[in-house]
């Protein structure tokens, strides 16, 4: 009987421990001092056009020590596009391109992360751009080390890159050359920067 209601505890205790919510990762405020999204596409068939985008805000879900913990929601400014040509600039911002009027900022929700080889992270999610939704996997390298600042602050950060069709979104403005080819590739290569950080945890209330 002794036996019986052992076993019947030990049962209960797994049902319990494994209906348990998971211990809530810490929110890391993505810094946009020191963040960046860059792209870059080929031009004319020969050569490549990089450019960025100044602003994105968001938050990084992570506990610290464990990749797939890992949850995404940025939101970049892409009125804030800059290729360095005041003219190609404003063609970008265009219903031709990105149509900042209407679509003013492009966003990525992930959905799951999954831990590679080591220092590495497959982030999918879904990027919202021109108002077309599609997912992306994102690869990560990273996250560091978990450092403090001077601040007390601590900071951690990491790299992904992707690779985009922007026809996919609605981006389709082209020119096609006599020669043969396009103007702009539609493979859009992007890498995005994160640097983020979580102010000094509060001291325990006496």
């Amino acid at each position: 009987m002794r036996r019986v209601l052992r076993f019947a505890t030990l049962a209960v205790l797994a049902v319990l421990a494994a209906s348990a919510p998971a211990a809530a990762a810490d929110v890391w405020q993505i810094d946009g001092a020191h963040s960046a999204v860059q792209f870059k596409v080929t031009h004319l068939m020969i050569a490549t056009v990089r450019g960025e985008f100044g602003k994105l805000t968001g938050t990084i879900e992570y506990d610290g020590t464990n990749p797939a913990s890992i949850k995404a929601d940025v939101t970049i400014d892409v009125s804030t596009v800059n290729t360095r040509e005041p003219k190609r600039d404003e063609h970008l911002k265009s219903a031709d391109f990105f149509d900042v009027a209407k679509h003013p900022t492009a966003t990525f929700k992930s959905k799951q992360a999954v831990a590679g080889t080591a220092g590495t992270v497959k982030l999918v999610g879904d990027l919202t751009l021109r108002g077309v939704t599609k997912e992306v996997t994102l690869e990560i390298t990273g996250p560091t080390q978990v450092i403090t600042d001077p601040r007390g602050n601590r900071k951690v950060g990491a790299t992904a890159t992707a690779k985009i069709n922007r026809q996919d979104f609605g981006v389709a403005w082209n020119k096609t050359l006599d020669a043969g080819g396009v103007v702009v590739s539609d493979e859009v290569v992007l890498t995005i920067d994160i640097e983020a950080g979580r102010k000094p945890d509060a001291p325990a209330a006496k």
